[in-house]
Order: structure tokens, then C-alpha cells, then sequence
């Protein structure tokens, strides 16, 4: 494998993908690309939780997959789950052998920011005009509604319905009717209700789709001679009626040489194209390459090269709750000079414990837009329940549990609703933040003196320079507060 390839999968509702790339002179070179029908969706009950035999076949897949991927640095690989495993009430237990069988983490990502990805995939595999775009992807449990210009997304939405679910939801049995497919319309026309005044003002003049569903619903339009080259309208109603003549699966299948993975869900994945298409008057709809994989490359890509969207997406969270950036900066470079010290023997030596550490004190103060008066607990959500650009859920999850425990008692019990794996080192990692942020709650523009901290398990020292603390008695004051508070967390703070 080259040393610069870059691996990115997609672990969707219905199909599994790897792809693996470079780039040569600016472009996109594939070099691997591995796809699988694991339908994960058919796998969740009714209790949301994912059957052992969804599991088992997702697992398989993943150890295949995982072999490709054996000698590349996890820097170098994104992996992400999208709408049935945010639905999974056992993703986390799913995540962990997931994690195992391919070698590398895994991360849930939210509806809007699969939305995000799919629209960078799209729009950087395309020739670009510069003319305004609606693009449209159909998963196995959500279905993605971009409208955007060049390379940035102008609106975005995530809509709760694919070709999976709708299968699950409209066509029960192996047999096709004129009432399944009006409940199928009946419930696309449901979904779309709240967002289709919005597209139809916000306007565009491309429509594009992507994912395995609308390429399907494409080929089979050319093959029938429906179309000469794009998805139109008219084609959609006539492969309609088709629908309703062949009836079953298995005919499709036959007739048009689907897999016969693809034939089950056809349907359910035509009638949401066909559904959106009606409500957004889309007379004709050109398909795309790229994809949520793609957009993942080019933005792991941004990130190897410090081009991180999640730097923007900071930015524009403390512009927009009006924060004081100087106090949010002095917090930062005290933090990250902690992380330092700290680094080597709290084993927080990864490029994400910097990040996190950044992000968070950056954000510490955002809850005092709603209120002063538990501030923490108020940017705590905000952070936790945003659409946050280019960020996990999980890692909002743990920005926001450093935000709740930044200032006053410990939150254990926040900390043990992070994933296994995150538990320690977030703890940690509030520690340096409370620190910090502690040694500038005065919001002086006065630079600090060279304060030594040492750690040792859960031991946290803090040496100042000689008469320092006596002539900073509130600081001294703020300490000893700060040592009665982390007790709640097992940590033991000595000052001297």
C-alpha cells in the first residue's frame, strides 16, 4: 500500500464501502474500492437494537475489509456508521467488535453531517460551474437533501426514510401492489412536507443523485431506453408501471440484472427518488461517482494538511455566541501547556487529545449566551446537541462533557456515559482544563508565571515560582477551592 493512500468506509444501512485513494497531482486516484450488501437495517428490531445475524454479516465484512487496511496508520483511515447505528441502542457494544475486526475506530456520524460529507463528495468529483446544485443521496435508513454552490453546502437535511426502511415500512411480502406503492408515495410525501417549500424557494439549477439505489434506478432507465442519459420524470413513471407489471423481486432481478440483494430493496429505493422528484418538480437528474466515501477521502485529506473543518466550525461557534476570544485564547495556551507537561505520563500523547483539549477550552465559556448561572451545563448541551460541522457524535460528546466539568464539582457520572475508551483520558483531560481555566478566572491580560505541573495517577502537583501564591492570594484561594473539588473525582491536587 502507498504510503500516502488514504482509506475511508461507510458503514450505511444497507451497503458496507471501502475505498482506498491518493492523490496524484491534485486528483483523486482510487486505488482499492470494495463494496458489500450487509443490509444492517433489516437487522434492527423493533427495539432498535441490532439483531446477532445483522452483527455476524457486518462483522465478516469488516474482518475482509479490516485486511486491506492491516499496515495503514489509523491517522490515515476514517471509518463511519451512519443511520441505523445512530439508531441502535447496542451500537456501542457493535462499535467495540467493529473496532476489533477492522483495526481501526469507528465513529457514528449525525444525519446533517453525512449530508455535509456526501455534498463534498459529490460536488469534488464533478465538473464545477459554480452553478447552484441540489444534491440527493438515498441510503438504506436516511435519505440526504443538499442544496449548495461550488464546494460549500448552503442547506442541508436528513430525512427519516431509504431504501431499506421503506421496504421494511411499504412492501411487507415478495409481491408488489398499486396500494403498496401509493403508501410508499404516501409516506415520501409525509417526509418531504416540512422541506419542500424551503428547496423550491432556495432553487438550483443542477439536480444530481448519488449512492447505489439511484445508480440502479439509472441503468435501469438506460437499459429500457427510457432515457438516453440522466434520470427524467417521465422515465420514473413509466419504470413505475413496470414496477407494477413484474410485481416481485425476483422478476426485477431477471429482467433488469439486479443482484438479487438490490432487487429487495429496489422498490422501496424508487419510490423515495421517485417521491422527491415529484414534490421538488425535478424534471431531470444527472447521477454521480462520489459519494459519503468520497467526501470522507477529501476531508481526511484536509485534515492530514491542517485544513481541518472542525477549525471553522470552532471559529464560527464563538462568533456566533459572541465569546470573549481573548479569554477563550489564554485559557487555550494554558491548557495545552498543561497537556505538555502531562503528555508523557497520563499517556495522552495522540493528535486528538490536543484537538479535544483546544476545542473545548475554546468553547468553555459558550453556555454564558443563555446564562451566566450554570454556564457550564448550558454550553454542555449546546455542544452536545448542535450540528457541528466535520465532528462525530462522539466526539461532541466528549467536547461537551469537558464543557460541563470544567468548573465546579466533578462530574463522575457525566464521564461514565462516554464510551469505555474515552473515559480515562477525558478525565484527564478536564483536569487540565479546570486548571487552566482556574489559573485565568481573574480574565487578567497579564501573562503568567512559569507554573510547573506534575502528574502521577491520579496525583496533580502544581509548583509556583517563590512568593508567586503570596502575592496572588485569590489564586491561592481559587486552588484550594479547585483541590476540594476534584476530590469528587479521585484526584488529589497539592499546590506549592
Amino acid at each position: 500500500m502507498p504510503l500516502d493512500a488514504i482509506a475511508a468506509i461507510d458503514l450505511g444501512s444497507n451497503s458496507f464501502h471501502l475505498l482506498i485513494a491518493r492523490f496524484q497531482d491534485g486528483q483523486l486516484q482510487v486505488i482499492d474500492r470494495l463494496r458489500e450488501m450487509v443490509q444492517l437495517a433489516a437487522g434492527l428490531d423493533e427495539q432498535h437494537r441490532l439483531s446477532r445475524e445483522a452483527q455476524k454479516r457486518a462483522l465478516e465484512c469488516l474482518a475482509r475489509f479490516g485486511q486491506r487496511l492491516r499496515h495503514m496508520s489509523s491517522a490515515r483511515v476514517r471509518v463511519v456508521g451512519t443511520n441505523t447505528l445512530r439508531q441502535a441502542r447496542n451500537g456501542e457494544e457493535f462499535l467495540i467488535k467493529a473496532g476489533e475486526a477492522l483495526g481501526h475506530p469507528v465513529e457514528i456520524i449525525s444525519g446533517i453531517e453525512e449530508a455535509r460529507l456526501i455534498y463534498q463528495g459529490v460536488s469534488q468529483t464533478m465538473a464545477n460551474g459554480g452553478e447552484r446544485r441540489l444534491v440527493m443521496d438515498i441510503g438504506g435508513g436516511s435519505t440526504e437533501l443538499i442544496i449548495g454552490e461550488n464546494f460549500e453546502p448552503l442547506h442541508l437535511e436528513s430525512l427519516f426514510m431509504g431504501c431499506v426502511s421503506m421496504t421494511r415500512r411499504a412492501f411487507t411480502d415478495q409481491r408488489i401492489r398499486e396500494v403498496d406503492l401509493k403508501a410508499a408515495e404516501l409516506a415520501v410525501q409525509m417526509e418531504m412536507e416540512p422541506v419542500t417549500v424551503v428547496y423550491r424557494e432556495l432553487g438550483w439549477k443542477h439536480a444530481t443523485g448519488a449512492s447505489g439505489s439511484i445508480k440502479s434506478v439509472r441503468d435501469v432507465i438506460l437499459q429500457e431506453g427510457w432515457s438516453r442519459s440522466h434520470i427524467t420524470l417521465a422515465a420514473l413513471r413509466q419504470l413505475r408501471q413496470a414496477i407494477l407489471e413484474l410485481k416481485t423481486p425476483q422478476a426485477m432481478a431477471e429482467r433488469w440484472g439486479l443482484e438479487e440483494a438490490r432487487a429487495r430493496v429496489f422498490a422501496g429505493g424508487f419510490s423515495v427518488l421517485h417521491g422527491v422528484c415529484e414534490a421538488l418538480e425535478i424534471d431531470t437528474m444527472e447521477v454521480a461517482d462520489g459519494a459519503l466515501r468520497e467526501g470522507l477521502v477529501f476531508d481526511l485529506r484536509g485534515r492530514i494538511q491542517h485544513k481541518d473543518p472542525r477549525d471553522r466550525t470552532i471559529e464560527a461557534l464563538v462568533k456566533r455566541y459572541h465569546m470573549d476570544p481573548g479569554q477563550a485564547e489564554r485559557v487555550t495556551e494554558t491548557a495545552l501547556r498543561f497537556l505538555d507537561q502531562a503528555r508523557e505520563v497520563w499517556e495522552l500523547d495522540d493528535e486528538s487529545h490536543a484537538h479535544d483539549l483546544q476545542w473545548a477550552a475554546r468553547l468553555h465559556e459558550i453556555g454564558l449566551a443563555i446564562a451566566h448561572n450554570q454556564y457550564h451545563k448550558h454550553g454542555a448541551y449546546i455542544v452536545q446537541y448542535s450540528d457541528l460541522a466535520g465532528f462525530s457524535r462522539s466526539e461532541q460528546q466528549l467536547i461537551a462533557a469537558l464543557i460541563r466539568g470544567h468548573r465546579r464539582k466533578f462530574p463522575v457520572a457525566v464521564f461514565e456515559e462516554l464510551p469505555q475508551s474515552l473515559r480515562q483520558s477525558a478525565r484527564r483531560l478536564c483536569v487540565l482544563l479546570r486548571l487552566a481555566a482556574v489559573m485565568h478566572r481573574s480574565r487578567s491580560r497579564q501573562p503568567l508565571p512559569e507554573v510547573n505541573l506534575r502528574v502521577k495517577g491520579k496525583r496533580v502537583k502544581l509548583g509556583f515560582p517563590e512568593g508567586w501564591l503570596e502575592a496572588h492570594p485569590l489564586t491561592r484561594l481559587d486552588l484550594e477551592t479547585e483541590a476540594d473539588y476534584l476530590k469528587a473525582g479521585d484526584f488529589k491536587l497539592n499546590v506549592t
